[in-house]
């Protein structure tokens, strides 16, 4: 039986930096050494597709890639690029367009979930500032409005902008609302002032709690939908300076506080133990 399972990606964006002298296979290698099953990035360009469909073949990863439409146009544009590649898992989407709201803006949701859906290539909206979704309360909106809108979860963008130094029963009912709708992760913690935080080798930053909290509740609830052979991506995404914190402000913003491929291994340690205590529970 193909019981569904959990796919943990690694974001290729997360990788600036990481590896400075390391070709692409290096950068291949060492991502599936540290145990991810995928990367979650881009379509490649034409010259360089077969190389990335080799590598990916060798080192048995598979690939989600983000798409950044304004307009239906855009995304049924990138959905065509996509079915011509033919490797893409999921599409990612960050729908540019944060100032649209109300019926046009379920409209645009309607259409690409249609689009998705027609070209068989399965498209999550991401949770994300700056979007049509930068808003917590809008989005719960969408999904009330939508039955049949999908959303990749990065919280991180939430619990920022509501300054969120802790986490309020009101918040947690909205949260809730919205993880009954995960399709995808984006792992990334916050807190009410920084938009990526250092987790601790342990987990000991105060939001953990709440983080885990939600990722096993979004974890439960695609289980409970979820069919034979489905599959939960959950990208590990500690962007670059200057996303990441940084010791020198005033400067050109290259010194990192943590040791990001150290986090992102913690990351994907954290949840891969809350993947097996949700099976199990």
């Amino acid at each position: 039986m193909n019981l569904p399972k959990l796919d943990v990606q690694m974001s290729w964006w997360a990788m600036s930096g990481l590896n400075h002298n390391g070709s692409l296979e290096e950068q291949f290698e060492m991502i599936a050494e540290a145990g991810f099953d995928g990367i979650n990035g881009f379509i490649p360009p034409s010259e360089e597709e077969e190389k990335w469909i080799r590598l990916l073949e060798r080192y048995g990863l598979t690939l989600s890639v983000n798409a950044y439409p304004k307009t239906s146009e855009d995304m049924a544009q990138f959905l065509e690029r996509a079915h011509q590649f033919g490797r893409v898992q999921h599409i990612n989407v960050q729908v540019m367009r944060p100032f649209l709201t109300g019926d046009p803006a379920v409209q645009m949701l309607r259409e690409i979930s249609e689009l998705s859906r027609k070209a068989g290539i399965p498209a999550y909206i991401e949770t994300h500032r700056g979007t049509m979704t930068q808003d917590l309360m809008r989005t719960v909106q969408y999904i009330e409005r939508v039955d049949e809108l999908r959303l990749t979860m990065d919280l991180s963008h939430y619990v920022l902008a509501g300054e969120m130094h802790s986490v309020s029963d009101e918040a947690e009912a909205w949260f809730q609302r919205l993880l009954t709708r995960s399709a995808a992760f984006h792992a990334r913690m916050s807190n009410g002032e920084q938009i990526q935080v250092d987790v601790g080798r342990q987990g000991e930053h105060p939001m953990t709690i709440h983080f885990e909290r939600w990722w096993s509740e979004g974890m439960r609830n695609w289980l409970s939908a979820a069919s034979e052979g489905d599959v939960l991506p959950f990208v590990i995404e500690l962007g670059p300076p200057p996303y990441a914190i940084t010791v020198d402000e005033y400067a050109e913003r290259k010194s990192e506080i943590s040791d990001r491929w150290e986090q992102s291994q913690q990351l994907q340690s954290m949840i891969r133990k809350l993947w097996e205590k949700v099976q199990l529970a």
